[in-house]
């Protein structure tokens, strides 16, 4: 269970890979944020200009943190550790195949369809937990609230735009991914354009959030097992 849990994880890299680039931009070195930020999202660096990337740091940091952290501790405290295996596996094969492409069109349709299913329960508490975290959990709230289901994924949203309103930013708009643009939904209007500085922001709370999903899913987790000990205690 352990070494499941070390595997499956991935707040720590997360955070790391975004504070690199964060030191990067920090240090006026956009050539070297645009080589290090393919290591966190899939977007075509080569056009971003500083505040571009860091709004992208942002979004990932928002977006992963549901998808490396708090879905994986749902599945595990709802089944162990053959959950969190089988969490990690649907979403890397999301993250594989799931975009539509000429090859994959209905292989990927069916790994991005249950990567949304699987998804669903940790996005929303990804979101709740962010609330709690904030330094203005009202704006969170609000933000989450009216923003939340405007992105194009059904789950991605839920967590940037709690984000969104926990850091106090603007998220969203256009995207590049290669040769495809995606104009999306702006989460947060009315907020800030994202600067450097929300990097660590985002890092922080990031981290903040994977602990309150800790001590939540472990509490989950063993009042489970007390229900279902209980269960057969009453059967027995």
């Amino acid at each position: 269970a352990a070494a499941a849990t070390w595997t499956v994880l991935g707040g720590t890299s997360l955070t790391r890979e975004a504070r690199t680039i964060g030191r990067a931009l920090t240090a006026g070195d956009l050539t070297a944020a645009r080589e290090r930020l393919p290591h966190l999202c899939g977007r075509d660096p080569s056009a971003l200009d500083e505040q571009q990337i860091a709004r992208a740091v942002v979004e990932s940091v928002a977006e992963n943190t549901a998808d490396a952290v708090v879905n994986a501790l749902v599945w595990g405290g709802l089944a162990g550790t053959p959950g969190l295996l089988a969490f990690r596996a649907v979403n890397t094969l999301d993250a594989m195949v799931g975009h539509r492409s000429p090859r994959y069109a209905r292989f990927g349709w069916a790994s991005a369809r249950l990567d949304d299913v699987a998804g669903w329960p940790g996005a929303r508490l990804t979101a709740l937990l962010t609330v709690a975290a904030a330094p203005e959990p009202r704006t969170a709230w609000r933000v989450w609230r009216r923003d939340g289901s405007a992105h194009p994924s059904p789950n991605a949203g839920q967590a940037e735009s709690a984000f969104a309103g926990a850091v106090g930013v603007r998220l969203g708009g256009t995207l590049q991914y290669g040769e495809r643009t995606e104009h999306r939904p702006v989460l947060g209007e009315g907020l800030r354009p994202v600067g450097v500085d929300d990097i660590e922001r985002a890092c922080v709370l990031s981290r903040r959030v994977g602990a309150l999903a800790l001590g939540t899913t472990v509490a989950g987790h063993l009042l489970l097992r007390a229900a279902l000990n209980r269960k057969r205690r009453y059967r027995a």
